[in-house]
C-alpha cells in the first residue's frame, strides 16, 4: 500500500490518482479488476489508519500485515484471473514486502528510501490496474458486450 499522506500536495495529487483508478476499475473493470481496485483501495485506506499507530521509524506491524495480505490476494489472482496484470501487481507488492522484511531484519536502509520504494509500488499496483481495467473493457467491446 502506498503511504500516501495528506499533508502535501503530492498527497492529494496521489489520493486522486489512487480514487480515479479505483472508479475506473468499478466502472469499466471486469470482475477481476474489481476485485484488485476493491482490495486495493480498502488496503489502502487501512495502511492509513494503521500508519500512525506505529511512528515512521520503526516496523509498522499493522501495515506490514496489510501489504502481506495483499500480496496473498494478488498471488491468488495471479493464480485464477484470466489477465496477466496482476502478475505485476503481485510482483510490485512483494516489493513492498520485501522492504517491511529489510526493516524488520534492521539492513538499514535509508527510511526515505523504504518509503520511496513503498510508495512507487503503490503507483506501479494502481497503473497495472488501470491498464488491466483498459483491456478487458476494449476486450467487451470488441465482442460487443459493452455499448458504451
Amino acid at each position: 500500500m502506498g503511504a500516501f499522506l495528506f499533508e502535501t500536495v503530492a498527497g492529494y495529487v496521489g489520493a486522486a490518482f489512487v480514487v480515479a483508478v479505483g472508479l475506473f476499475a468499478f466502472i469499466k473493470g471486469g470482475q477481476p479488476e474489481k476485485i484488485g481496485a476493491g482490495a486495493f483501495l480498502f488496503g489502502w485506506f487501512a495502511s492509513l489508519m494503521a500508519q500512525t499507530a506505529g511512528g515512521y521509524f520503526g516496523v509498522q506491524w499493522g501495515v506490514f500485515a496489510l501489504d502481506v495480505v495483499m500480496l496473498i490476494i494478488f498471488a491468488a489472482m495471479v493464480w485464477k484471473a484470466p489477465r496477466s496484470w496482476p502478475v505485476w501487481a503481485c510482483a510490485l507488492q512483494l516489493l513492498a514486502v520485501t522492504s517491511h522484511v529489510m526493516v524488520m531484519l534492521n539492513l538499514r536502509p535509508p527510511i526515505s528510501a523504504f518509503y520511496t520504494v513503498v510508495n512507487m509500488t503503490g503507483y506501479g499496483i494502481m497503473l497495472a490496474i488501470a491498464i488491466g481495467t483498459f483491456w478487458a473493457w476494449q476486450e467487451r467491446r470488441a465482442i460487443g458486450q459493452d455499448a458504451d
